[in-house]
């Protein structure tokens, strides 16, 4: 059985914990290096990017981080978890953070702004809806998200969306020496793949859709053939699957 491990040093790791159980998978807490040798897959959850990486140095954790990366074996990060994953991060606080790289992208941290300016939006999601059905849309979910300004040529586009006016505003009234350019885009990237790595701006598990982690849940090592097990995503199926649903935390509809 496929096993995840879900890094829940702070921020969100309980909503992916509770999204894996809807789908039938097993879901463990990752807070120490040697718990990744007993996982299949790894979710870096959305949270606070700097208390995060803070956390994870204390702990010690960053090395065996890079080494499950280059296993081959799945590694998916949400907002703060892409930013982790990002080769490079803009928009850091003071003296940066440590990353783990590995997605050959160029991250703004905070790019849609502070809390106060999180926002829902419809994505199009023609990619994800080819290979897990359901309709072209996604009901993005953005929480002091990042973006993704620019892509390597490995790197496949899973959506993007528009640049809010409110944003556009925000980063004009901050001077640090790349508002010009980012101001004059007006669309930019909040999902991408790449080999056996996926990163999202938003947050799929706050969300009753569950395509994102059968998506993940599908995704090649690259090291062999072998995928990792299809779960059931509709309600009748889950229902046979899991009979009653355990207690779950509230989602958005």
């Amino acid at each position: 059985m496929t096993t995840v491990g879900v890094l829940a040093l702070q921020g969100s790791f309980n909503e992916h914990m509770a999204a894996l159980r809807r789908i039938g998978v097993k879901g463990v807490e990752i807070r120490k290096a040697e718990q990744l040798q007993a996982v299949d897959a790894l979710i870096i959850p959305g949270g606070e990017s700097t208390t995060m990486a803070k956390l994870a140095h204390y702990h010690n954790l960053f090395p065996a981080l890079r080494e499950f990366v280059s296993t081959g074996k799945p590694v998916w990060g949400t907002c703060a978890g892409l930013i982790f994953l990002a080769n490079k991060a803009i928009g850091q606080k003071s003296g940066g953070q440590e990353l783990i790289g590995g997605l050959d992208c160029i991250v703004n941290r905070n790019f849609f702004g502070s809390q106060l300016q999180s926002f829902e939006t419809e994505l199009s999601v023609p990619k994800l809806a080819e290979e897990e059905g359901g309709p072209n849309g996604f009901r993005g979910v953005f929480i002091r998200a990042p973006a993704i300004l620019e892509v390597g040529p490995d790197v496949e586009i899973l959506a993007d969306c528009p640049v809010p006016l409110e944003t556009k505003k925000s980063i004009m009234s901050v001077d640090n020496g790349q508002e010009e350019e980012i101001v004059s885009r007006e669309r930019v990237i909040v999902a991408v793949r790449q080999g056996n790595l996926l990163g999202t701006a938003f947050h799929p598990e706050l969300t009753t859709d569950l395509r994102w982690h059968s998506l993940f849940l599908k995704m090649k090592k690259d090291s062999s053939d072998r995928c990792l097990q299809r779960v059931p995503t509709s309600g009748t199926d889950l229902e046979d699957s899991l009979g009653k649903r355990p207690f779950d935390l509230p989602i958005y509809e």
